[in-house]
């Protein structure tokens, strides 16, 4: 169950309250020292003084929390700040077991808010997973939050509130192991997502993926017990601002071994459950773009199966031919998203999309070059698309790396029996995998989002926390929000 997030007009008198204050403050601003008597006001007075960022007074009936707003260079700077004192805050909220608090933004813009509520519900978030002894299971004392400053509306923290739980749906997705989300669980987890949130789904089977020659996505399947899905999620609202509709294809890898290709375990294969990360990050997307009514027809496709070496897995060697025609020479079993996508990629094109973004856990190289601090980017956009999708990922501090796809590139997956190898060389390998799915995308413009790193942390990383983070959601949301 998420954190509530709520509008206040006024707070209760002996409430929980936190006051965000502004950066660089030396005093107490008038609406935060009612009732404090002077011992308080001195304590406050000396803890501004030695530039404390976050400390509290102890009422006994109720407690107040002073959070003082960072001076960054930039915006985007500030309001990540705020996101990450609101997860410090959390930390102090539940160690004095409070379960409602009230935010009063104090800060120089009132625009702290926010950022610094979606700091404490990402922090918040705990997968419920499948604990059954009562000792055993977690419990959330912060249950609501209630905010309140000089040009906040009701509907923008509604807003936020459908984006967190958009993200909190991709959490999910994301933890849950491959005996509770394989490729059909997975496919009707996202139908149930559209009948929460006001969008069509459409589940193909594996023989209407049969039927349209999807090479790239039965060929992965084929060492699996279980059979592959395709689903088509459709949100378009009767206000659509565009004619052409923007396209979301996020892989599906429910579990990845590597195949016969095998990965190495642990540190390799014992975290592949994320594997369908950015087919969690579309439909986490489409959910809060549905809920909050956005005015833009958006299309998600997620090919989804895992990649086992059993039965007849396909083989190092092996020739197939993918959905769009081409064929492709397999070098590695374990380099099997973006066979996947380039099926997805290429059955994008009968939309006649105004922009296709794909997400993908695609390749440690990008993992190695930007770390979980970035996401690797590369596509084909002519217009701003590319540059605002950067400014959608300052926003929102989901920061974007964009890397070339220079002609020469082309070199790194030629093969000398079919049409392109789905294996670069050692070097550049993120934007190898990114030329392969290019060959994908003739007649509309396309950009891919490597989310390896970020998108599963091992250890805790401020609100983003430890397992899923949901990356790529609130950043498609902003951008797409930007669009209409």
């Amino acid at each position: 169950m998420s954190l509530q997030l709520a509008y206040a007009t006024e707070f209760p008198k002996n409430a929980n309250t936190v006051f965000l204050l502004p950066a660089s403050t030396t005093t107490l601003p008038a609406e935060a020292t009612a009732d404090l008597p002077a011992q308080a006001l001195q304590f406050v007075a000396d803890q501004l003084a030695a530039d404390n960022k976050l400390f509290s007074l102890n009422h006994y009936s109720h407690r107040h929390y002073f959070v003082v707003a960072a001076d960054k260079k930039t915006p985007y700077q500030v309001a990540e700040d705020l996101r990450k004192q609101g997860h410090k805050l959390h930390a102090q909220l539940k160690a004095d077991k409070v379960n409602e608090v009230f935010v009063q933004d104090l800060t120089a813009d009132g625009a702290g808010a926010l950022p610094f509520a979606e700091g404490l519900a990402l922090t918040a978030y705990q997968f419920e997973g499948y604990k059954t002894d009562a000792k055993s299971k977690a419990t959330a004392e912060l249950t609501s939050v209630h905010l309140s400053a000089p040009n906040l509306t009701e509907a923008a923290v509604q807003e936020l509130a459908n984006i967190v739980d958009g993200v909190i749906l991709a959490r999910d997705l994301v933890n849950a192991p491959l005996n509770k989300l394989n490729a059909i669980q997975f496919a009707e987890r996202m139908a149930e997502a559209g009948e929460q949130a006001g969008f069509h789904t459409e589940i193909l089977d594996l023989v209407r993926i049969e039927a349209l020659r999807m090479g790239g996505l039965l060929a992965v399947n084929q060492g699996s017990p279980e059979p592959p899905t395709f689903t088509i999620m459709e949100y378009k609202p009767a206000d659509a601002k565009n004619d052409k509709p923007y396209v979301l294809v996020g892989k599906g890898v429910v579990y990845d071994t590597g195949g016969l290709s095998l990965k190495p375990t642990p540190g390799g294969m014992d975290t592949m459950k994320c594997d369908m990360a950015g087919g969690a990050a579309v439909v986490g997307t489409l959910y809060a773009l549905a809920k909050n009514q956005v005015p833009l027809h958006v299309i998600g496709l997620v090919p989804a199966t895992d990649n086992r070496p059993g039965g007849l897995a396909f083989t190092p060697g092996d020739v197939i031919t993918m959905y769009s025609g081409l064929t492709v020479e397999v070098l590695n079993t374990d380099a099997e998203g973006r066979l996947l996508l380039g099926d997805a990629l290429a059955f994008a094109k009968k939309y006649h999309p105004e922009l296709v973004v794909d997400v993908a856990t695609l390749t440690g190289a990008a993992a190695r070059a930007v770390g979980k601090e970035g996401i690797a980017a590369m596509g084909t956009t002519e217009d701003d698309s590319m540059a605002a999708l950067k400014t959608a990922g300052n926003r929102v501090y989901e920061r974007i790396v964009e890397f070339p796809l220079w002609e020469e590139y082309a070199e790194h997956i030629k093969s000398d029996i079919a049409d392109l190898a789905n294996l670069g060389k050692p070097e550049a390998g993120q934007i190898s995998a990114g030329k392969f799915l290019e060959r994908f995308t003739e007649g509309y413009p396309w950009i891919h989002l490597d989310i390896a790193a970020p998108a599963y942390l091992t250890a805790p990383d401020s609100y983003r926390g430890k397992g899923g983070t949901g990356t790529a959601v609130r950043l498609l949301y902003d951008f797409l929000k930007a669009k209409a």
